[in-house]
């Protein structure tokens, strides 16, 4: 079982969707409701914030910074960010894409930190990148406690993952009733599979 996890409440604080100013405009995060929504989520005992560099026009860092990491000492809560593998062109690219991360949210470390939305395509150029190498790399430089990889794709591809590299720690697996018999998502099917830590989103 992961340390970090085995004593945190089974309910994560996802920073995708959170409340708007204008539902029209996505960068338009309503940071004092956000910030107010954390204190309450802490309070009752919870500790597990998501996010992502591309959430909110790119703002949902940021919204973790104001509203979490400037306002709460670090062993107050457990973070996981994940790497936009989506816009990755070459290997070059993953430290400052985390560099910048780290500012934006306001940390020096990660507790987690994966590899965003994996699929067929971008496991064939993260496999060319040298993206599982660096995610080692700052495991074992400190920068991430836990690394892994959020999924998207069918469960023979994430078996394949798996079986690549053991070195992983979390699978972020979405895990939707509605999507359980789904031929493209396979929930179910991936369930059954061998990811050492789950979440909805």
């Amino acid at each position: 079982m992961i340390d970090i996890l085995s004593s945190a409440k089974k309910l994560g604080f996802g920073t995708m969707r959170l409340p708007l100013l204008d539902k029209e405009d996505p960068k338009s995060i309503n940071f004092d409701l956000v910030s107010e929504m954390v204190d309450r989520f802490i309070e009752r005992g919870f500790s597990y914030f998501d996010t992502a560099y591309g959430y909110h026009g790119e703002l949902s860092e940021t919204a973790v910074r104001r509203c979490l990491t400037d306002r709460y000492p670090r062993d107050k809560y457990i973070l996981c960010d994940k790497m936009p593998i989506i816009r990755v062109k070459s290997g070059d690219e993953y430290p400052a894409y985390f560099d910048e991360q780290l500012r934006r949210c306001g940390v020096d470390h990660f507790d987690i930190y994966l590899l965003h939305n994996m699929c067929r395509e971008r496991y064939i150029n993260t496999q060319k990148f040298g993206g599982f190498e660096f995610l080692s790399s700052l495991k074992e430089r400190g920068l991430a406690k836990y690394i892994g990889f959020s999924f998207h794709d069918d469960a023979e591809l994430l078996d394949e993952i798996l079986t690549a590299h053991p070195e992983v720690d979390i699978v972020q697996l979405q895990l939707n009733y509605l999507d359980w018999n789904s031929s493209a998502i396979q929930s179910g099917a991936s369930a059954m599979r061998r990811p050492c830590g789950t979440e909805s989103p």
